[in-house]
């Protein structure tokens, strides 16, 4: 484990908890604070050392010199007329990302993000158009988390569903992604959350997969969106180097834990891969596999050639799956009356700072 810097201002949020005990030992201090200082973090929401009552005075002091608790810089918000509410967070470093926070029948969703902009490069994505810049810290996702929890303190216990599905590959910062994971779901002094309900979504970095089916017990997601290599290889270029046959092998490997399905996203563009004959292909490609299958359709953005589908064709589509006995939903995007579309609200403070 690598040693904490002396007199360093480090955010605490980037130290695992084994690492915080390690902390306390150098300097003599009883293991079990641990716990206690990461539950006023997480628990408790505490932004300063001295709020933490059962510390010592001498040890909120001592914290209070080495380490800050950090916050991400919310520099915009938008809100949609659905409740959907867009987070534009500005990092310390001047980068931005963004994370969605999504409202259900009964409880809210959290979309966040693992990378600033993307390597991946996919047709469709606007955050791939704007390339990579860099992986996210550790601290960098739990915060996104934390923070937004933390603004919901009407009723925090609403915010109940993760999901990787922002800004970047999640598997291609596989370390920070399964820390942070650690401490989004440690139940005695983390934030809490169910395994079940976080869900990472890859777009198919197959060599990760027996690893994330090690390490964690979250939910996997595949961004599909093709039935054959060379509309897939077109849309998403890392086909190129892991085929679909590749990708589906790996599904059918992956650790599943009882009762749990991978889902297969797919997105639906009008003349590219929205036909009933690839419905027909896409149910018979995925038989092997316990999975489910959410429809997206295309959510447009400037400067991208495809479009969405007809109501029609989603529609004949759907049916084609449903009567093959899948579990099947149609996605319909949220804060449309908002920058909608991932990356969407990031590229335009861009614009406005060039």
């Amino acid at each position: 484990m690598p040693k904490i810097p002396l007199n360093s201002r480090q955010n605490i949020i980037e130290l695992t908890r084994e690492q915080l005990v390690d902390w306390l030992t150098e300097r003599n201090i009883a293991t079990y604070r641990a716990e206690q200082i990461l539950k006023w973090i997480y628990l408790r929401q505490a932004d300063r050392f001295d709020r933490m009552t059962d510390l010592s005075k001498d040890i909120r002091a001592m914290l209070t010199h080495h380490f800050v608790i950090g916050r991400l810089e919310a520099e915009k918000i938008e809100t949609s007329r659905d409740g959907s509410r867009k987070y534009l967070f500005k990092l310390s470093d001047g980068k931005r990302i963004e994370s969605v926070l999504i409202p259900e029948r009964d409880h809210y969703t959290l979309c966040v993000s693992s990378q600033v902009g993307c390597a991946q490069g996919c047709l469709f994505c606007l955050t791939a158009s704007g390339g990579f810049e860099r992986n996210l810290s550790r601290a960098e996702i739990v915060a996104q988390v934390r923070d937004i929890k933390n603004e919901l303190d009407d009723d925090p216990g609403q915010l109940r569903n993760i999901v990787f599905m922002g800004m970047g590959e999640p598997l291609a910062n596989y370390r920070n992604l399964i820390s942070a994971l650690d401490t989004i779901t440690d139940n005695d002094a983390g934030l809490r959350f169910a395994t079940r309900r976080i869900t990472v979504s890859t777009a198919g970095l197959v060599t990760r997969f027996a690893a994330l089916g090690r390490d964690t017990k979250v939910n996997l997601a595949i961004s599909l969106n093709a039935t054959d290599d060379d509309t897939r290889s077109r849309l998403m270029p890392i086909n190129r180097k892991y085929s679909i046959d590749a990708l589906l092998a790996a599904c059918r490997q992956y650790p599943l834990p009882a009762g749990r399905r991978i889902t297969f996203e797919y997105i639906l563009i009008k003349g590219i891969n929205d036909s009933q004959a690839d419905a027909r292909r896409l149910a018979k490609l995925l038989q092997p596999i316990r999975c489910k299958i959410n429809l997206i359709p295309f959510n447009r953005h400037e400067g991208c050639e495809f479009e969405r589908p007809s109501e029609s064709d989603i529609q004949a589509f759907y049916k084609i799956l449903f009567d093959k006995n899948y579990t099947v939903i149609i996605r319909r995007s949220k804060g449309q009356d908002i920058s909608a579309a991932c990356g969407q609200l990031r590229a335009r403070s861009l614009t406005q700072s060039a």
